[in-house]
């Protein structure tokens, strides 16, 4: 029977050919595509891989190609063997750079939400404010006079500060360093007055008495800082910001291998011991369906894009 007949007889039995390749996906590794190792991006990647093996029956290989995994998730084959785990930077490098080689709406299936991480707002301990509205008073008593220290331009900590500037009316001074370990060592060493850290990285510290943490950026308090308020309840109604981190196929991966794939991430992220990992590391799993990735682009691209223009951020 050739191809054609064979593709006739599947749907006369309610089968489609996509369906019929799902059966046999996959009988090989998986690359997932990701940033550089040792980020917040690898840790994701690295821990999901290892749960979705277990389900997929086949090795999930983690491949760090730094900035240019979404290029070459972008071109290849759209096969269910190559993916992408990535955050914010993949969908909101369009308003920090000139030239893309990739879009992030046109370039991608969706497949899922697999976890979001909150930042939490972070002072020395020698900063007189022991809550968010102590700090915008205190930010306004000396207009220029604070600093916060952040990762690059456009990551999360630097974006969630701008936001927080904003809409407090406040005058913060950013002060930039390479990457988020030296940006939260400067605050524990009291160059600077604030940072905006994810949970995981920054609670151990507030623990030891070397940070004091304010609030939590999440719209909702979050089980991963307990007592810890919200930004949003302590001053600045309506004031969110979370680092999400998505999978993603080629565009035109058939259907039914997306849904395999979403599948197997679910049952991964469901895995007591996996979520319990994720846990420790500051990291909320999601598992959200394919739509809502797509939801959340269009939506964080809006808000954060918006930001972006109004403030003239640019990446050097």
């Amino acid at each position: 029977m050739n191809k054609h007949s064979a593709a006739a007889a599947l749907l006369l039995c309610g089968l489609s050919p996509f369906a019929l390749y799902a059966q046999g996906y996959p009988d090989k590794p998986i690359r997932m595509l990701t940033s550089e190792a040792g980020g917040g991006s690898d840790f994701v990647a690295r821990l999901l891989a290892q749960g979705m093996t277990t389900h997929l029956g086949q090795r999930v290989v983690v491949d760090n190609r730094g900035i240019i995994a979404a290029e070459i998730a972008a071109t290849a084959q759209a096969d269910g063997y190559t993916i992408l785990l990535y955050g914010s930077p993949l969908w909101l490098s369009p308003f920090l750079r000139e030239r893309l080689p990739y879009d992030p709406v046109r370039d991608y299936a969706p497949v899922s939400v697999v976890v979001s991480t909150p930042n939490i707002v972070v002072v020395h301990p020698a900063v007189a404010a022991q809550n968010i509205s102590e700090l915008v008073a205190l930010a306004k008593a000396k207009p220029g006079s604070l600093n916060y220290s952040s990762a690059s331009t456009g990551s999360t900590q630097h974006l969630a500060a701008e936001l927080f500037k904003r809409m407090s009316g406040t005058d913060i001074v950013r002060i930039p360093y390479k990457g988020s370990g030296p940006a939260l060592n400067a605050v524990i060493a009291g160059q600077v007055q604030l940072m905006f850290p994810s949970a995981g990285s920054a609670m151990p510290h507030v623990r030891s008495n070397r940070l004091r943490a304010l609030a939590v950026t999440t719209a909702q308090p979050s089980a991963l800082v307990p007592g810890l308020p919200t930004v949003a309840s302590s001053g600045l109604p309506g004031y969110e910001s979370v680092s999400p981190f998505g999978v993603f196929a080629p565009l035109k991966t058939p259907p039914a291998v997306i849904a395999r794939l979403h599948r197997d991430i679910v049952l991964a992220l469901n895995d007591s011991d996996i979520k319990a990992r994720f846990a420790g590391g500051g990291v909320e799993t999601v598992g959200s369906p394919p739509a809502a990735l797509a939801a959340l682009l269009k939506s964080e691209m809006a808000k954060w894009g918006k930001l972006i223009r109004e403030a003239g951020i640019r990446e050097e």
